[in-house]
């Protein structure tokens, strides 16, 4: 028995340095897969900046309308002060597109970093992984050279 002790630890080496290597392919799929979530995420945000654009468009539209119609109810004409609030309302409504638009662009920003960083941290596992299965693949090697010099092999 103490003559097989020496292979079988060039063998759970080798079985070590196979399971390392297997950890980091799984580390690096639930890596890619967080990628892909924050992706999906990205775009997302990207429909529900639109979407937002849309409603805010609506409200604005409604807003503008009923500004008219009560300035023409009342009987004034659209010059002057009339037409400086429904510009000012226009002008108000152009900062605030950009706003929505701006705040929709750094969420899908933020989402498509987490998925470069996820993906990165994938790369970085998997890496790790094989480093160590070298280094695990190293032990055995060292092991069966010991062994050659020792005369068991």
């Amino acid at each position: 028995m103490s003559a097989a002790l020496p292979f079988v630890a060039v063998g759970t080496s080798l079985l070590a340095a196979k399971q390392a290597s297997a950890i980091g392919s799984f580390n690096q799929s639930i890596a890619e897969r967080n990628a892909t979530i924050a992706e999906q995420e990205a775009e997302a945000q990207k429909k529900l900046t639109t979407y937002n654009l849309s409603k805010f468009n609506q409200s604005f539209e409604k807003l503008q309308s009923k500004t008219r119609v009560s300035l023409l109810k009342s009987g004034v004409e659209l010059s002057g002060t009339a037409l400086k609030i429904l510009q000012s309302n226009a002008e108000q409504a152009e900062l605030q597109r950009n706003v929505i638009e701006y705040n929709g662009q750094v969420a899908e920003a933020k989402k498509l970093e987490e998925a470069t960083f996820a993906r990165i941290s994938g790369t970085l596992a998997r890496r790790q992984a094989n480093l160590q299965a070298l280094g695990y693949i190293s032990q055995a090697g060292t092991s069966l050279l010991n062994m050659k010099q020792v005369g068991l092999i």
